[in-house]
């Protein structure tokens, strides 16, 4: 991996640090792209030289069409490995009435992917072969897929999301095969800035390390595996999985939606878990 080229947006807290952390470590010449100016100055005061800072708003189209001429100007166009981390945890809901809190979700969490995706993807495939193939990992969340109450806003920017993963996926298989992998990292609970870190309060003993997903991530990359579904101390893999299909059986067997976390359900759920 040595002399190929990384561009991690949110890249400068976090998941996207520790990723970042890691790639330097393998020899990478990293881009760590991130809106927030203090974050990159630690980023780039720990890495030094090891990596190439840039600060953009992943909603504005324009700040993508400078990052890909920074690429193109000090990467030599090359990209070989793409991930499209950057996110808000901001909270909307429909009894807030707050049009301009979804807008400011989907900008980021939604548009932050589509535009990575549509300006990068061409310089991606550009040099990607057999023989050297390049890797996209996106990343989503438990919330897009098993739906919590609580943020509609911030889940179905993230179930958006993992459809657009899943296309992407679908499309570049048939016309890069084995040259583009496609991963969707799924964190479980993490402890980020995003979830509590920056205040300064002890971390839970349920949640992870970003280091630790890191970790989680690569293997699964090397496994070929497009969905990185991501456990905690507290939340198995297996459990996951059995949460993810009782979501999915509510249009199956015609449950009400979100089923799950209804009273009346609530028996049921349990018996189904302590079965599973």
């Amino acid at each position: 991996m040595s002399a190929n080229t990384a561009v991690i947006t949110g890249g400068a807290s976090g998941i996207g640090l520790a990723l970042t952390k890691k790639c330097v470590g393998y020899g990478m010449r990293v881009l760590v792209a991130d809106y927030d100016e203090k974050s990159l100055d630690a980023a780039k005061s720990a890495l030094g030289d090891k990596i190439d800072t840039i600060r953009i708003d992943v909603g504005k189209i324009e700040d993508w069409t400078a990052l890909k001429e920074k690429v193109e100007k000090d990467f030599g166009g090359k990209i070989n490995l793409l991930v499209l981390n950057a996110g808000t945890g901001h909270r909307a809901s429909f009894s807030d009435a707050d049009t301009l809190g979804f807008e400011k979700i989907m900008r980021t969490n939604l548009f932050g992917v589509i535009n990575g995706i549509t300006t990068l993807l061409p310089l991606v495939k550009a040099h990607a072969s057999k023989a050297e193939p390049a890797a996209i990992v996106i990343t989503g969340s438990k919330q897009g897929i098993t739906n919590p109450p609580g943020n509609p806003a911030y889940n179905a920017s993230k179930a958006a999301v993992k459809t657009l993963a899943e296309h992407l996926s679908f499309d570049l298989a048939a016309s890069h095969p084995g040259a583009v992998a496609v991963h969707l990292l799924v964190p479980g609970w993490t402890w980020t800035p995003l979830a509590g870190a920056a205040s300064g309060r002890e971390k839970p003993d349920a949640a992870w390390m970003p280091e630790q997903v890191v970790e989680y991530l690569e293997k699964k990359m090397a496994e070929g595996q497009f969905w990185v579904l991501c456990p905690d101390n507290d939340v198995t893999e297996d459990m996951d999985k059995c949460r993810m299909q009782w979501n999915t059986d509510d249009a199956i067997l015609g449950r009400p939606p979100l089923s799950r976390w209804r009273e009346e359900y609530k028996d049921e759920f349990k018996e189904y878990m302590e079965k599973k």
